[in-house]
C-alpha cells in the first residue's frame, strides 16, 4: 500500500514491523506523523499522482481486519481526488511484464526502488526509461473506478470473515 494513501493505523503497523525486523529504536509515532504530513500533497499544489497497486495489497494483512477495512475506506475516499489516478492490477489479470519490486517515480528525474536492505535511487535516463516502460505495461493490466470498488468490496467481505484479535 503506497505510504501516502495509508491510514494512521495501517502506517503504524508497517513501521512497527520495520522496528521489529531491523531491530531499530521505536520511532513509530514520529514516522507515522511524517508519513501523514506527506498526504497534504494529495490536496494542494499541481502534482499528479499515478498509483498502481497489486490486488495482493488488499489481502496483505497489516494490523487485522479493522485496520484493513479502515484502509479500504481511505482508498475509496481518495480515489475520488482529481490529482490521483488509482489503479489496481487484479490478481488474475494477464500482465505484460513481471511486477518486480515496488518503485516510485518522480517527474522522470528519479526512481526510488524499495528493497529489504536499501532504497535504491535510479537517476540514469536510460534506467528511468525502463521504469517508465514497466509502469506503462503494468498500467495496461490495471482496473480503475467501479472495478476497484468491486475489488475492495470483495476484500471487505474477506476481512468480515476473519475474527478480530
Amino acid at each position: 500500500m503506497w505510504g501516502t494513501l495509508q491510514t494512521v493505523d495501517y502506517a503504524a503497523e508497517v513501521f512497527q514491523q520495520g522496528v521489529s525486523y531491523y531491530e531499530i529504536p521505536n520511532d513509530t509515532e514520529a514516522a507515522v506523523a511524517k508519513r501523514l504530513e506527506r498526504q497534504q500533497y494529495l490536496y494542494q499544489g499541481e502534482r499528479i499522482f499515478n498509483v498502481l497497486l497489486g490486488e495482493q495489497a488488499l489481502y496483505t494483512n497489516f494490523g487485522g481486519p479493522e485496520v484493513m477495512k479502515g484502509q479500504f475506506d481511505r482508498l475509496l475516499a481518495v480515489m475520488r481526488l482529481f490529482r490521483l489516478s488509482l489503479g489496481i492490477v487484479p490478481r488474475s489479470a494477464p500482465t505484460l511484464i513481471w511486477p518486480g519490486s515496488a518503485f516510485s517515480m518522480f517527474d522522470g528525474r528519479i526512481v526510488l526502488v524499495e528493497t529489504y536492505s536499501a532504497e535504491l535511487s535510479v537517476s540514469q535516463p536510460q534506467e528511468i526509461e525502463l521504469y517508465t516502460k514497466a509502469f506503462a505495461l503494468l498500467k495496461q493490466s490495471g482496473v480503475y473506478g467501479t472495478a476497484i470498488r468491486e475489488l475492495i468490496s470483495t476484500a471487505i467481505q474477506h476481512y468480515d470473515q476473519i475474527p478480530n484479535d
